[in-house]
């Protein structure tokens, strides 16, 4: 064996050593398929890992550091009784004074517990059962008090193992850095989980504490090293775990508010995401589900009632009578400089008192075809053979305007003008209940439309219910996107909520999508 240069001699780490031996040993090698086989030996990184490892154990053992003594406590006792005996002057008196403090003799005491413990990592035995051919086998020892074990396991479909399917930021099993997705779990405290179900091997990590031992077969699959989220979100809607029957694990989940902020620590799910209450001192994060997931989900909820296409002559499309108009004439006229409403197209021919731009837009049947077509409506209906409907272009003559444009559309729309463009700031005027709409609305008429003419007639009792019905159905499908909810119970009292809702709009910060800061 030739004769190798190590540079410094024992000053040079093994890892440096490991790294020049190929180098050194080129001279020597009659091939270069030998030469290939050196460099991806040396340059193996379970071997590189390995020899990092024992160079921190070997400086560990050299820096460890040992008390001087294990006995504070008596030596303070003895010192104490010794200076008893001497005469009296200032100084021993304050050093008396001193270790007879139950802070300091509780300080020594504490001190003697600690150094006579040893501190060197105890690694479980390994089992006496291993096959031989199982040679990438790992014994895993993680320590759980009261907390979640922070990962969630599944059965892969292929070949019926049981393997990590997450790991939640923060918690024990992502602590320890010893868990990774994709690991097959073979044995949990010695129990063989082959020919059990996920769900019975969570209920025996639950009811383990303290050190749980795990057999595992790691994955070959190398992570990519994930940052912490620094993304926070505003809830838009009431979350509970519990309740939901497509979370893989319901233990997991986190709970939360609408109006709550959450600090998104992984995406890496396009199902589900994992969160943290932002400002919360436990790192622990939970499941929440992805807002792809949540949107799709609210998509394929059936609402009881029609709410699209809408037609101007239908009630059942909007909870006629609960005060909108009102409420939105009211604001109009407090300051016409500031707020703005948008003018209505329709196909219908225009009437001896009206003027075209004033009350409608008139345009040809042809003509807002083609505009439906090239998407200029945010909505529009049929009604008597006639089309209604709002503009893009009117929302923007509003804007342009430099006024606050007061729109009432219907709920299916709103998340359509949720964009950088509109930033529109949602509020639902919400029916009070049944018995305040009896009394407050007992002589108001209903106009089913405003071209009927002679049309108004007193609300009825199913008024009444398809009011409250539709409000609930509206809130329920389309809660999430709306910023405020407004119960109309008394006309005044509203009216100022909603003044007051503007003003602050004015004036404070509020939170908006992400897309929105962005151009």
């Amino acid at each position: 064996m030739p004769a190798l240069s190590t540079g410094s001699g024992s000053d040079t780490g093994l890892y440096e050593l490991l790294a020049a031996l190929p180098g050194q040993l080129q001279p020597h090698v009659d091939s270069q398929e030998d030469l290939t086989f050196l460099w991806d030996m040396f340059g193996e990184k379970s071997l590189h890992s390995l020899v990092k490892i024992h160079e921190k154990l070997h400086y560990y053992e050299k820096q460890n550091p040992v008390p001087i003594l294990h006995g504070a406590a008596v030596l303070a006792d003895d010192l104490a009784e010794e200076l008893q005996n001497k005469p009296l002057n200032s100084e021993i008196r304050e050093l008396l004074k001193l270790l007879s403090k139950p802070n300091v003799k509780a300080l020594l005491s504490v001190h003697d517990t600690v150094a006579q413990k040893n501190y060197d990592p105890v690694l479980p035995p390994m089992p006496d059962d291993i096959d031989d051919e199982e040679d990438s086998v790992k014994i895993i020892r993680l320590v759980k008090n009261r907390e979640p074990l922070g990962a969630t396991i599944k059965k892969d479909e292929q070949t019926g193992a049981i393997v990590v399917a997450r790991i939640m930021r923060g918690g024990a099993a992502d602590r320890s850095g010893l868990i990774h997705v994709g690991d097959e779990l073979r044995e949990v405290n010695g129990i063989p989980v082959e020919d059990k179900r996920p769900e019975e091997i969570i209920q025996i990590l639950a009811q383990s504490q303290g050190a749980i031992t795990f057999k595992i077969i790691p994955s070959i699959k190398e992570e990519t090293p994930s940052k912490e989220g620094k993304m926070f979100i505003k809830a838009l809607f009431d979350y509970n775990p519990n309740e939901d029957k497509a979370i893989p694990c319901k233990e997991a989940g986190l709970s939360f508010k609408k109006g709550d902020i959450l600090q998104i620590m992984s995406q890496d799910d396009a199902t589900w995401w994992q969160a943290k209450h932002a400002g919360d001192a436990n790192p622990r994060a939970g499941l929440i589900p992805s807002k792809h997931f949540q949107e799709r989900r609210l998509a394929l909820r059936r609402p009881e009632i029609l709410v699209q296409p809408f037609k101007v002559s239908s009630r059942k499309s909007c909870p006629v009578g609960v005060g909108l108009n009102e409420l939105k004439r009211k604001l109009l006229i407090s300051d016409t400089q500031h707020y703005g409403v948008t003018v209505p197209h329709t196909t219908r021919a225009k009437r001896s008192q009206e003027s075209d731009g004033v009350e409608y837009i008139f345009i040809s049947k042809h003509l807002f075809e083609t505009d439906v077509q090239n998407n200029k409506f945010i909505e529009y209906g049929e009604y008597k053979n006639n089309y209604y409907g709002t503009s893009i272009d009117s929302v923007r003559s509003v804007l342009a305007k430099n006024k606050v444009c007061l729109l009432d559309v219907q709920p299916h729309t709103v998340k359509h003008l949720r964009t950088l463009e509109f930033k529109p700031y949602v509020i639902f005027i919400k029916p009070p209940s049944i018995e305040r709409l009896r009394e407050t609305r007992k002589n108001a008429k209903i106009i089913s439309s405003r071209d009927d003419q002679g049309a108004a007639k007193p609300f009825t009792e199913e008024d009444f219910q398809d009011m409250i019905k539709s409000a609930q159905i509206m809130e329920n499908q389309y809660g999430h996107l709306f910023d405020k909810i407004i119960v109309n119970d008394d006309l005044t009292v509203a009216f100022n909520e909603l003044k007051t809702t503007f003003d602050k709009l004015e004036t404070e910060a509020h939170w908006v999508p992400v897309s929105w800061l962005h151009s």
